[in-house]
């Protein structure tokens, strides 16, 4: 008992020494409460040394907790880089969050990084609040000074370039995340990203670059090759972006845009069969179970079946009635079967359709895959391996759309 209490003396009388004189270095008052913890738990080991007693279980824990234990953690905290006042100050940010109090928990970090200036949990936690308050400016600058004092924090690098794109500076969010990426190539969100940056810019070649490099890191990513085969669909490489489309239907069995997309690509290079068996996987998803059956319809007619086409149009109206009575409405192929074709006298007091839940690059692939298909509907098998031909003489992979409306305009005359 003796030796256990002297050594106890020894070491929590090292701590309080070591504890006072970083008190009087930093010139912190928030060091007194532990120092008034530890002179607690060496009073309670003095007095029982004093009266010649032992403590029970319950006060020996007590002033362990008290004098080693506590002062301990504040040490470890501190060596791995947090003073005491971000340690107090942080703990009661983190309480006043859980209770739900925002603006204390702004106040108390606002103090730590007023005394602390390089105190990257403060800004860190910071700008998560005012990013949660939708304060995007002061959020960035938060996010900046926590980059400067940790430059592994690749999260608050690709929080800067989220909240520079939400403001519309895409220039500045494109940069950001090239730096990201050179520093950790494999963060598949920072490629999502920028490949999204990149396609709204119509920078295509530029998001090809990124996506494939993304590849190296994660080749049987469904992601990476969906939006791969996004990229090359809008450079009208439509045979890498079918390849592309493949390995991310076969990764994920359940992304029927990847399908729906395959559909449309078979449709350019008239490969009816492969076409319907895409799109009556496609419909599967009730996002594009409409158009499915309307390009179902499509291909019934062009061979010649109108009777499974009039119900497969018919289904597709049941769905989505003012959208699809548009597209027949404008499209000649439906005149033979325009008196079958049940559409509603009350289109106008339908109720609203539904919210798109495609992004925004996936309905641009989409429209420009239906819109390429209409524009080679006229041209032969043989045409387009034609015109596939003179763009591999010519060192390119992509269809030439210019030259087959061309083609198109001289068949007209």
């Amino acid at each position: 008992m003796i030796v256990e209490q002297f050594i106890f003396t020894v070491v929590s009388l090292a701590i309080f020494v070591y504890m006072f004189f970083k008190m009087i270095k930093n010139n912190d008052t928030s060091y007194i409460v532990v120092l008034i913890l530890e002179a607690v738990g060496i009073a309670l080991n003095f007095l029982a040394f004093a009266l010649f007693m032992e403590l029970n279980i319950f006060l020996n824990i007590l002033k362990y907790i008290l004098s080693v234990v506590i002062p301990g953690i504040v040490i470890i905290l501190e060596i791995r880089g947090m003073t005491l006042i971000e340690i107090i100050n942080v703990t009661r940010a983190e309480m006043y969050l859980m209770m739900g109090n925002d603006k204390k928990a702004k106040e108390a970090l606002l103090k730590l990084v007023s005394k602390v200036p390089n105190s990257y949990k403060g800004h860190k936690m910071l700008a998560e609040l005012y990013e949660k308050e939708g304060g995007m400016r002061k959020a960035i600058d938060e996010y900046v000074q926590a980059i400067d004092i940790n430059k592994k924090d690749y999260e608050s690098y690709y929080k800067v370039a989220e909240l520079l794109n939400n403001l519309d500076k895409k220039d500045e969010a494109s940069e950001m995340l090239m730096n990201l990426l050179n520093k950790k190539p494999d963060m598949y969100k920072a490629t999502e990203l920028l490949g999204d940056i990149l396609i709204s810019k119509e920078m295509y070649k530029e998001a090809v670059n990124i996506y494939q490099e993304a590849l190296k890191y994660n080749p049987v990513s469904y992601e990476i090759n969906y939006n791969l085969g996004i990229a090359y669909t809008m450079l009208n490489d439509f045979q890498n972006a079918k390849i592309c489309y493949e390995k991310a239907a076969n990764i994920n069995s359940l992304l029927y845009n990847a399908k729906y997309s395959l559909a449309e690509i078979a449709l350019i290079y008239k490969d009816l069969e492969e076409a319907e068996r895409r799109f009556l996987e496609a419909i599967e998803e009730e996002e594009l179970s409409a158009d499915g059956y309307y390009e179902l319809a499509k291909i019934y007619l062009i061979k010649g079946d109108k009777e499974t086409a009039i119900k497969y149009v018919n289904t597709a109206i049941d769905i989505q009635s003012k959208k699809i009575v548009e597209k027949v409405k404008k499209d000649p192929l439906f005149i033979p079967i325009m008196a079958r074709i049940s559409i509603p006298f009350n289109l106008d007091n339908q109720e609203e359709e539904k919210e798109n839940k495609l992004t925004l690059k996936e309905i641009k692939a989409k429209e420009h895959l239906e819109e390429t298909v209409d524009i080679t509907r006229h041209l032969s098998y043989n045409d387009i391996n034609l015109l596939k031909k003179n763009a591999k003489e010519k060192g390119e992979n992509n269809l030439n759309l210019d030259a087959i409306e061309k083609e198109q305009d001289e068949r007209q005359k």
